[in-house]
């Protein structure tokens, strides 16, 4: 088996997924899995190019990263959006983070790529909501040990908020840490409907996910708003 499985669920990401893979492929015993949902553009084939294998599934992050889970040789998982950059020296970062007393999994603090000051700001609530309720999101690259996921049945069948699903059953388990770098993800949907608009839209289908709105309902509601 190798140290780390870096799982990259894409769908139409041919613009970002090359430094994506490259920065992952820094790091040493590892294996990059590319798990594509139906894109439309040159994703598959710019993975593979990189030596990266593909393997596909039905469209939706939950199916993508338990099909990429289900063939990783990993001792460790690590689940990363197409449009995100790890840290360096991030598989040490790793490692040290799940030593830690308690702890049972991780995630990177959030750097959103773009200078308007917004988005200082949602990063800062980013790092409040991760550090002080332990409760990171998906684009935060969430790790954790491969037996502990296989555990509890990894991903939840939801078409949203999936990270969220299983960060809170792993909080159940023990600590979810917050590794002393971050990831730097893509600012286009701050950009697309704007930064105010979008933080208002991420809050709102969280509450509502509280409020026992179904998954389903809430990703109809997602696509409308969006």
């Amino acid at each position: 088996m190798t140290a780390l499985s870096v799982i990259i669920p894409v769908f139409n990401e041919a613009a970002n997924l090359p430094i994506t893979i490259a920065i992952a492929q820094t790091a040493a015993d590892i294996e990059v899995i590319v798990v594509d949902g139906g894109s439309q553009d040159n994703t598959v084939a710019i993975a593979q190019s990189l030596g990266v294998p593909v393997i596909h599934s039905h469209p939706g992050r939950a199916d993508q990263m338990n099909a990429g889970a289900a063939i990783a040789q990993g001792d460790t998982l690590l689940f990363l959006h197409g449009d995100t950059q790890l840290p360096k020296e991030y598989d040490q970062l790793i490692h040290e983070t799940l030593l830690q007393p308690g702890v049972i999994a991780g995630a990177f603090e959030l750097a959103i790529a773009g200078s308007q000051w917004g988005l200082r700001l949602v990063e800062w609530g980013v790092k409040w909501r991760s550090r002080v309720l332990q409760l990171p999101y998906g684009d935060q690259a969430i790790f954790l040990e491969a037996d502990v996921f296989h555990q509890l049945g990894g991903f939840s069948e939801m078409p949203i908020m999936e990270d969220f699903e299983l960060v809170q059953r792993l909080r159940k388990r023990g600590r979810i840490a917050i590794a002393p770098a971050p990831v730097t993800t893509s600012a286009r949907r701050w950009q697309t409907l704007g930064i105010l608009k979008t933080t208002l839209i991420n809050q709102w289908i969280l509450m509502a996910y509280f409020l026992g709105v179904s998954p389903a309902t809430l990703a109809q509601w997602y696509r409308i708003l969006k």
